[in-house]
């Protein structure tokens, strides 16, 4: 028999209770996370369009007549009124062309006279067979020249004293005008050269472009519409416009190239907020959703353009499961499949996730 030392023995020992130890594998430790029950609630979001602001009327003023600037009778940017003189311009020329206007028709007028008394007079002389007919078919002729000599001279007056009006660049309806484009001085010509624009403000309009899949929605809308209806709101980067919209028409047809046609809404502009050409977003509250499942956004991973979630097990494992997603309502979501009520899934910690880890609920 063979005896060995204590330390040989100890050794043997200790190296068995080694293997022991590493063949035990270890438990990694549980994720602290914060889970939250799935729960449905009334989905009512908006859907959020860009729009254009412009005027519901707005005109360029252009002259009707050539000439040179005169007189300037607004202040920029003021508010104006229908009738309201706006420019003049230099009227000597066309106040000269009036009175030649005036004297030809005075001539014109006394051929006419003339010629009448002539026709009358070879009138009684063939009665009593004293002039030739040819004569009297001349005066006749001559009458009637004199006639529309006249009436052409008229017809000239009329235009001459278009051309005088004009001269005065009158306002076409009650609104604001903008920055002048000449000066006093300046030399104008007719139907080319813009003075100003002029457009209305108390109430404005915002052009949006909607895919055709909703003509019958928004047409429904349009019949259902009220002046106090809040489905139409306009929002300036995180700033929302205090007053309502109102939907006011559908264009007449749509668009081929992109698909959509364009919608417009009405806004009242008391305080001179909107201002045309300004950009925006419609928003359009949609209630139609009803009951839906609604979770906090921040529970939600993406990969590779898919939506994820992770949802707890009994096991307190959870388990990854894809999603589809609906429009965002605040901080929410709204899941279209994938989830299911009562169910609960992490919206904290989820970086530190993946696919069947123990997670332990925080507290």
């Amino acid at each position: 028999m063979k005896y060995y030392p204590a330390a040989v023995l100890f050794a043997l020992l200790t190296s068995c209770g080694d293997k022991n130890q590493q063949q035990q594998p270890t438990q990694p430790p549980a994720v602290p996370v914060t889970l939250t029950a799935v729960k449905s609630a009334q989905a009512a979001y908006y859907e959020e369009y860009p729009g254009t602001v412009v005027a519901l009327n707005e005109i360029e003023l252009r002259p009707q007549v050539s000439g040179f600037i005169t007189g300037i009778h607004f202040k920029d940017g003021a508010r104006v009124r229908k009738g309201q003189l706006l420019y003049s311009i230099d009227a000597q020329l066309y106040n000269a062309n009036y009175d030649q206007a005036v004297a030809n028709l005075n001539v014109q007028e006394a051929n006419l006279a003339r010629a009448q008394k002539d026709a009358d007079r070879y009138h009684e002389l063939e009665k009593n067979d004293a002039v030739a007919k040819q004569l009297v078919d001349n005066a006749d002729a001559a009458l009637e020249v004199a006639k529309r000599q006249a009436e052409a001279a008229k017809a000239n007056i009329k235009g001459v004293q278009t051309s005088v009006r004009y001269t005065k660049v009158v306002a076409p309806f009650d609104g604001v005008i903008g920055i002048s484009a000449v000066k006093v001085g300046a030399a104008i010509t007719a139907g080319q050269t813009v003075l100003n624009t002029v457009s209305t403000d108390n109430q404005l309009a915002v052009d949006f472009n909607v895919d055709q899949k909703e003509i019958y929605r928004f047409s429904t809308l349009m019949k259902k519409a009220k002046s106090s209806d809040s489905t139409f709101t306009l929002k300036f980067g995180t700033d929302i416009y205090p007053e309502a919209g109102k939907i006011a028409l559908l264009d007449r047809a749509v668009d081929p190239q992109t698909g959509t046609i364009k919608a417009r809404l009405v806004f009242p502009n008391k305080e001179n907020r909107l201002r045309a050409g300004m950009s925006g977003t419609v928003r359009v509250l949609n209630n139609a959703a009803g009951n839906s499942i609604v979770i906090p956004y921040k529970a939600v991973t993406e990969q590779l353009g898919e939506f994820f979630v992770y949802v707890a097990g009994d096991s307190s494992k959870v388990s990854q499961r894809r999603v589809v997603l609906g429009n965002a309502i605040g901080s929410d979501i709204i899941v279209k499949e994938g989830l299911k009520e009562g169910e609960k899934i992490a919206v904290e910690g989820v970086q530190n996730l993946r696919e069947g880890v123990t997670v332990a609920e925080g507290k």
